[in-house]
This record gives structure tokens, sequence and C-alpha cells, in this order.
């Protein structure tokens, strides 16, 4: 009985649904969070009778044929890159990100990491680093004797030093942006990778034409919406109820058929 089988993979898809959920939901106060979606498409289909098969005469042909489907998988799971709300932090050295772009992080593995992420501190040399002491790139480094640190909307970072009335550049932030968004690939902590699926960063000034700007002061927060994922939450539970129904119906009739004498 194929609805066994159908049904199963519709609980699996199921499944897979509330896990991206979940973690949406367990994200909600990380940092510049892209929520994502699941999206699935159905299984190959056994042509019973093909449409347009000839049914008897030489001018007979079926409309429609009978074509009996095989249930369901997860095609993709979609990263959804939009704007998140900025709060104030009042902190000098967080960085919000408004509009597109990411800012490109040296790992240890010598690769280059993409996050949205802009909670920046200083370690022990005064470089701009993230919150896992990852490089920011280029690199940026604060003289110990800086009274004050401004970055501009355009990336230029500027410090003040002690004694002195004018700014002094130290560095320009830059941002990468990609073809593709949803193709970055994700390793936890906030970061990205390229991939062939994304295409090549795109590295520019913040404020050039298709990238987004800076504002010194600011996080951007997750993009979930709680309210529409508690919604997707109760429509894939009671997708999961009704597949698991299927099964129930399925196996009662084959428990009909072998009681029959």
């Amino acid at each position: 009985m194929r609805s066994l089988s159908i049904a199963g993979t519709g609980m699996l898809a199921q499944q897979t649904n509330v896990d991206v959920i979940s973690n949406n939901i367990a994200n909600m106060n990380t940092t510049a969070f892209k929520r994502q979606r699941a999206e699935f498409e159905d299984l190959l289909y056994e042509q019973v009778v093909r449409p347009g098969a000839a049914t008897g005469g030489p001018d007979s042909r079926s409309p429609s044929g009978i074509q009996i489907g095989a249930g369901v998988r997860t095609g993709g799971v979609y990263r959804i890159a939009e704007q998140g709300a900025l709060t104030t932090t009042s902190n000098r050295y967080d960085v919000a990100i408004e509009g597109n772009g990411y800012f490109q992080v040296k790992l240890p593995s010598g690769e280059t990491g993409y996050t949205r992420a802009g909670s920046f501190q200083l370690s022990d040399q005064g470089e701009l680093v993230t919150a896992d002491g990852f490089t920011v790139e280029p690199a940026i480094t604060v003289p110990p004797q800086a009274v004050d640190v401004t970055i501009s909307r355009t990336g230029q970072v500027q410090v003040k030093l002690d004694g002195q009335t004018q700014m002094q550049d130290v560095g320009q932030l830059q941002l990468a942006t990609f073809v593709n968004e949803a193709g970055l690939e994700a390793q936890g902590g906030n970061l990205f990778l390229a991939t062939s699926a994304s295409g090549q960063p795109n590295v520019a000034a913040p404020g050039d034409p298709g990238t987004g700007s800076l504002r010194q002061g600011f996080l951007e927060a997750s993009n979930v919406n709680p309210v529409s994922e508690i919604t997707a939450l109760i429509t894939a539970q009671r997708a999961y109820e009704m597949n698991s129904r299927v099964v129930k119906t399925a196996d009662e009739m084959l428990a009909t058929t072998s009681q029959m004498r």
C-alpha cells in the first residue's frame, strides 16, 4: 500500500519544517540572524496511464492519464535576507549594516569569513576583532592613546588621540556583497563562507552603489517574526498529524484485508 510510504515522506518533510522553525525561534535574539524557510517539492510520479495515451480507437486519447504521486521531499532551505531592526547599544565598537553587505573576517584557517554581526571589540594589540577574536579585514588598529573612535556611515575609522584636537584616520571598513546571498554556507558563530552558488564577493566601501551603509553604536537584530513562526509551527504540526492519520488509516485497511476469510 503506497499510502504508507507517501504519508511517511510527508511526516519526514514536516519534521524538517519544524526543525527549521525551531532554529528560527531559538535565534530570535541572535545578532543579525536571518530566518530560514523550508521549501518542498513532490516526488516522481508513477505513470499508470500517460496523458495522451491511446485508449481504444485511433483518435481516442486519454485527456489526463493516471499519475500516482510518491510523496514529498525537502527541495531546499532558504535564508531570508530581510533587514533586521537596528537597536542602539551606545557602544562605539558596535556597528550595524543598513542595507546590503557583509563584514569580512579572517578565520584561523586562512579563509575569509563573512558576517553581519558587527559586535566588535579590541584585541590586546588594539586590532578590531569579532567576539570570537577573529580579525576584521581590512585590519584596523586603534592606538592605545586614543580617547575616542568614530566610524562614519561610509566606513571611515577615525580616532582622537589624547592631547590632540584633530581626528586621525586609522583605516577603512569595507563590505562584501554577493549575487546570491542564499548560496552562502553557514558556519555557525554568525559566520558564512562563499561558495560557487553565492558567487565571488564584490568588495566595496559602504555607501557605494549596491552596498549598504554603517551605523556606529547600533546592532542589527534578528529578522525573525515570532508571530509568523508560531503560526507556521502550528500549521506544520497539523500537517504532521494529518500525515500520521493517513498512516493509521492505511494500517487499519491492511488489518481489514488480513482478516478477510
